[in-house]
């Protein structure tokens, strides 16, 4: 990721966290390092590839680390696109909500970035369940390229995208 400089020697990466630079600022002291990522808890997690058209569903097990697309949510309207979600997690019942988080190559804001954040906070407001917000870069064009077969066409693009941000965030934090 290739965070976005700003004059206090922290630059904002596209999800919103600190990075320090020394070179920014040689003479200010570093802030306190970043936290360390907590262990995933055990448990149910449903990730989201947020659109404007769709929203693309992905369940997976947070122990095994495992990850499957799971539904596309058509709805022109958020009281029913908040309905299908709701109808899911009363379903799935997790312990985590994830939300793909679009950023530019560079790492800078995408257009969609802030609806993004909003949707996840709206999540958070609703359902009163923890959401952590993933890069999502290349998601759609790698579910579009592990369409070999027109797989992910039945399953859904968005779908699959879902599974892939869902993976990545298994990838990149411990388990318990």
């Amino acid at each position: 990721m290739n965070p976005r400089r700003s004059g206090s020697g922290l630059a904002r990466d596209c999800c919103g966290g600190d990075r320090w630079h020394a070179h920014s600022h040689p003479s200010a002291s570093p802030p306190a390092p970043p936290a360390v990522l907590q262990p995933l808890p055990p448990g149910t997690v449903l990730a989201f590839d947020f659109g404007p058209r769709r929203i693309g569903v992905a369940v997976g097990e947070s122990l095994t680390g495992s990850s499957r697309p799971l539904a596309t949510i058509e709805a022109d309207d958020n009281a029913r696109r908040f309905a299908a979600i709701g109808r899911l997690i009363d379903e799935w019942q997790p312990v985590l909500l994830v939300v793909g988080l679009p950023c530019h190559p560079d790492g800078a804001e995408h257009d969609m970035s802030a609806r993004c954040r909003r949707f996840a906070n709206q999540l958070h407001g609703r359902f009163r369940l923890p959401v952590a917000r993933v890069d999502e870069r290349y998601s759609t064009c790698e579910a579009r390229a592990r369409d070999h077969d027109g797989n992910a066409r039945r399953a859904g693009i968005d779908a699959v995208a879902a599974q892939i941000i869902l993976q990545s965030h298994f990838d990149a934090t411990p388990r318990r």
